[in-house]
């Protein structure tokens, strides 16, 4: 054997597993297609949210939480439905448990701390026992992506400078060795050196093949949203036909190669139509992987319209129920969709995911995290893409505002006056303190918690109001992001195989495992929980390989 384990994959649940797997004492090799630069994976660029139930921050802002509301959340989201949701309701349960116990401490003594200001996201589509967040639980590592990569980087770097990990980058598998029913290592190609930077496309060419061997192998190689012809491949009905353009949230080494290469070596894939797409993507003005997007994450003042310039009905609100309104404009016959709004508002609600669009949490500066958040203006970044992005119109009159639009969009023209009149209708609605409108209802609603006043939401005002102004319309896409589906796995994440019994020698963690089980969220993402499926399902991958191990 060439190691007790071999890794697939230097993310955040490669890394947690390695890290793991090097506390016990074990020799891992740890195996990414990608160069070392890339090492951290998806959770580097991320917003770095994660899902804490009951914690401390919440308490401080006033927020009551508790497991129960927590799981009735989680379990009215995820909508399990399937024989299939056997083990990813079991993960649920135990994930939802985990949330509320060891985490906080776990990651702590790791060095891992959180922005003291929780956020509200995925509000909900309108029912307590239905999709949705019932209180802010979206709690921002503080350092964002970079930050929750960190303590598990050292921790196998660490491992590394003891002898006990091996790394193999641009080594990329193209097979599960399996002898005697048990897989027993990996085989592939060793891929030309690549100097691109972090998350850039690198080339496929060979310079030689490799085999590798070991007690068991952990696959922990993400999902498919860089894989577009996978992504529509795989879409489902009930979200109507798939869009014809798309951006992608996620580099193009997100390309599900695994999965395939899992199933030929005997293991369960499912849930394989599920998935979580952002409808709030804009075009990165300053790209670095193909079709690179932004998601906007917005609050809740933005007027919503289709392509044909029409308002979105309830769940399609900003920031409340991502897939619902995926399928609201699926049905509109359109790819894209626009949020029209005031500078008011984007100086307020606009922040935008990534690590490097947020340099104040990234760079853990007070200081610049006060003059970006609290002082007058929008954060840097944001005013960044409002000037420089394609996707954003600014104009002083709603005529000028919807000549832009149609512009931008020639093939799709929506008409001033239509765009008009609905504006004035919601307008309107804010000469009383009450209000049939549910978006008017909605924002009110969501000052009443302290940290969307203070950061997060605007307060209510008409958008043809000229003092606060300028108008600004932003032209959205779809953007691809997540597999909730994958490797179907126990609570020790070992994979399951098409017979219903372990595959020996198997474990998987992170997306290529739908988080855990082969799906832990079911239909709908609670926000936050990616990252904490990862670290929660790469913990129990290393920790069953390293009892595996003899």
């Amino acid at each position: 054997m060439d190691a007790d384990v071999i890794v697939v994959g230097a993310g955040l649940a490669g890394l947690v597993a390695t890290a793991e797997l090097v506390e016990s004492g074990r020799k891992v090799i740890l195996v990414d297609q990608e160069g070392e630069q890339g090492i951290g994976g998806q959770a580097f660029w991320s917003f770095g949210g994660l899902f804490f139930v009951d914690s401390p921050q919440q308490r401080r802002m006033g927020i009551k939480d508790s497991v129960e509301l927590a799981m009735q959340d989680w379990m009215g989201s995820a909508q399990f439905d399937r024989d299939e949701d056997h083990w990813p309701r079991q993960w649920a349960e135990a994930y939802v448990n985990f949330a509320a116990g060891e985490k906080r401490a776990w990651l702590k003594e790791r060095g891992h701390s959180v922005f003291p200001v929780v956020g509200w996201a995925e509000r909900g589509g309108g029912l307590a026992s239905g999709h949705g967040n019932s209180v802010p639980r979206f709690h921002i590592t503080w350092g964002t992506g970079p930050g929750i990569v960190e303590p598990f980087e050292k921790l196998v770097r660490a491992g590394h400078d003891q002898g006990l990990v091996q790394f193999a980058f641009r080594h990329q598998v193209d097979e599960l060795i399996v002898s005697n029913g048990a897989v027993t290592g990996v085989r592939g190609q060793v891929l030309e050196p690549s100097d691109a930077e972090r998350a850039a496309p690198t080339s496929r060419t060979s310079i030689g093949e490799f085999t590798l061997t070991a007690q068991a192998v952990i696959v922990t190689s993400g999902g498919i949203g860089g894989n577009h012809e996978l992504v529509r491949a795989n879409w489902p009905e009930r979200l109507g036909t798939p869009p014809e353009h798309m951006i992608s949230g996620v580099p193009a080494h997100v390309d599900g190669r695994m999965l395939g290469i899992a199933e030929k070596a005997g293991a369960s894939h499912i849930n394989r139509d599920r998935m979580w797409h952002y409808v709030e993507g804009i075009k990165n003005w300053d790209p670095i992987w193909p079709l690179h997007g932004i998601r906007i994450l917005p609050g809740p003042s933005s007027i919503w319209l289709d392509g044909a310039g029409k308002r979105l009905p309830v769940p399609g609100l900003p920031g409340f129920d991502t897939l619902g309104t995926l399928k609201l404009l699926r049905q509109s016959g359109y790819d894209h969709s626009w949020f029209v709004l005031t500078q008011a508002i984007i100086e307020k609600e606009f922040a935008l995911s990534g690590q490097e669009q947020n340099p104040d949490l990234t760079g853990k500066s007070v200081r610049e995290l006060v003059k970006q958040r609290l002082a007058k203006g929008a954060t840097g970044p944001v005013e960044a893409f409002k000037s420089k992005g394609e996707d954003f119109i600014v104009a002083d009159t709603i005529e000028e505002l919807v000549a832009g639009m149609n512009a931008l969009t020639p093939e799709a023209p929506v008409d001033v006056e239509d765009v008009r009149r609905q504006v004035a209708e919601r307008d309107r609605e804010l000469d009383n303190a009450f209000t049939k409108d549910l978006q008017i209802a909605a924002l009110k609603q969501a000052r009443s918690y302290r940290g969307d006043k203070l950061i997060r939401v605007a307060s209510p005002h008409k958008i043809l109001d000229p003092s606060k102004g300028p108008l600004i319309a932003v032209r959205l896409h779809v953007l691809t992001r997540k597999s909730l589906g994958g490797l179907e796995t126990n609570l020790d994440s070992a994979v399951i195989g098409t017979d219903g019994s372990p595959v020996d020698g198997l474990y998987a963690a992170g997306e290529v495992a739908g988080f855990g089980g082969g799906g832990v969220h079911g239909y709908n993402s609670l926000e936050g929980t990616f990252l904490g499926g990862c670290i929660f399902s790469g913990r129990a991958a290393g920790r069953a390989a390293a009892q595996q191990v003899s």
